[in-house]
């Protein structure tokens, strides 16, 4: 028995629909799966009344969040989904995003790079986590650059010409967020954030948890987090981060999974030592 307990959808910058990647997960055999896109739980409340089969699927969303260096991720598991503040806040990151994508339309514009902001939102198709995926593919589309990977390195990573910060929580508002809504918090592929320093920062906010297995970390790493949250009793998880884009590992979902076990410990209240 497997889970992935980290895969996004067409709610924000995954190239399937909630449907679509829940039809993969029962292929793949996946006991449990947990929808976490980006800042909505637009996919997650799409598959509200699922018929019965197919994986467990848990409650799931990813915030991003800025420290004055880097950028870390926090996975929430397990809220309730009609929380008010947790709806109010994911509400105005949506309309932000949206706003952010009209101000790099207009950057990208005046850096010789011309694209529609409606073309934009056409290609996000309706989702309300309008990101800079969105942006690149028009440029793409465009003609402008060969391929997204390209877009990002010249003019859409954090210190290109074209990039524009989005509203974002604090780290530590955002686990107060989850947790108020009844929620788990736990640090997002650590491996990512670039400084262990911060890693350790990080989980002194009342995490619940850390993101041990992750495609992005190698054996070291992945023992060196296990050793973490065996340190401070916290609640071990790992997903593929999934997202459906050819080229980009996993490009299927069922080929990075853990244990199924990992799942219904999170799904355990309290910590079970």
């Amino acid at each position: 028995m497997v889970a992935d307990l980290h895969v996004h959808t067409t709610a924000s910058d995954g190239r399937y629909t909630p449907e679509e990647v829940l039809q993969q997960a029962t292929l793949a055999g996946l006991s449990y799966l947990a929808i976490t896109d980006h800042d909505t739980l637009d996919g997650l409340l799409a598959l509200a009344g699922k018929p019965a089969g197919g994986p467990v699927v848990i409650p799931g969303i990813e915030f991003s969040t800025d420290l004055p260096d880097c950028e870390v991720h926090i996975l929430g598991y397990l809220f309730d989904p009609d929380n008010p503040e947790l709806k109010r806040q994911i509400g105005i990151i949506a309309e932000d995003r949206r706003s952010r994508a009209a101000r790099m339309v207009a950057k990208l514009a005046a850096l010789g790079h011309p694209v529609s902001y409606d073309r934009v939102l056409a290609i996000a198709g309706g989702a309300s986590s309008v990101g800079r995926p969105h942006v690149a593919a028009a440029l793409v589309e465009g003609g402008y650059f060969p391929d997204v990977t390209a877009v990002f390195d010249a003019v859409l990573n954090h210190d290109k010409p074209g990039y524009v910060p989005h509203y974002k929580l604090t780290p530590a508002a955002t686990v107060a967020l989850i947790k108020s809504a009844g929620g788990l918090a736990v640090l997002a592929h650590p491996g990512l954030v670039g400084d262990d320093a911060v890693v350790r920062a990080m989980l002194d906010l009342d995490l619940d948890g850390i993101e041990v297995y992750h495609p992005s970390h190698d054996e070291e790493a992945t023992a060196r987090y296990l050793a973490m949250a065996a340190a401070r009793g916290l609640r071990v998880t790992g997903g593929s981060d999934y997202h459906g884009i050819p080229g980009r590992f996993p490009e299927r979902l069922g080929e990075f999974t853990v244990p199924a076990v990992l799942a219904r410990r999170l799904l355990v209240r309290p910590v079970q030592a």
